[in-house]
C-alpha cells in the first residue's frame, strides 16, 4: 500500500479530517477547531492513500521543554496496519531534543504507546471541559 506523508497544511480538507475524528474514537471535532488545532501545532503528520485522508497525529511543542503527542487517529478500515506505529514514530522523532514527550491515550490503548518508551506519569492531572464525560470515558478519577 503507497502512502503519501505531509507535514504541511496545505490542501488540507479540515471537513474530511473531521469525519475521520467521528470514525475514530476521538469524537466530533468541528472543521474550523481542528484547523486552528493543527495550525498552532508545532508537527503534524498527515496520511493519505490514494488521496484520501487515512491517519493523523500532532504534537504541541515549544521546541526546548515539552513536546505534547495528540489527537492521533487512523481509520478503523486501515488500523492494524502500522500507520498508527508510524505516526507516533515519527512525531516522537521530529519532537527528539524537548526535555519531555507527554501523551495521553484513550483507556486501553496505553500497551501500544509502551512500545514506544511512554510511561505512566504519577502526577499528570487535568481539567477537561466535560469532567463528567471524561470521568465516564475512564480519563481521569471519579476522586
Amino acid at each position: 500500500m503507497k502512502l503519501e506523508w505531509k507535514y504541511s497544511l496545505e490542501g488540507i480538507r479540515w471537513e474530511e479530517l473531521s469525519e475521520l475524528y467521528k470514525l475514530t474514537p476521538l469524537g466530533n471535532k468541528k472543521p474550523e477547531d481542528l484547523e486552528m488545532a493543527f495550525t498552532n501545532s508545532l508537527f503534524r503528520c498527515f496520511i493519505f492513500q490514494q488521496g484520501k485522508l487515512v491517519g493523523v497525529g500532532r504534537a504541541l511543542a515549544d521546541g526546548v521543554d515539552c513536546s505534547y503527542i495528540c489527537d492521533v487517529a487512523v481509520l478503523p478500515k486501515y488500523q492494524g496496519l502500522g500507520i498508527g506505529k508510524n505516526i507516533v514514530s515519527r512525531l516522537v522523532e521530529l519532537s527528539k531534543g524537548h526535555r519531555k514527550i507527554i501523551l495521553y491515550a484513550c483507556p486501553g490503548k496505553e500497551p501500544f504507546y509502551k512500545k514506544f518508551g511512554f510511561r505512566r506519569m504519577c502526577t499528570a492531572m487535568a481539567i477537561f471541559a466535560n469532567q463528567e464525560q471524561a470521568m465516564e470515558g475512564g480519563l481521569i478519577d471519579k476522586t
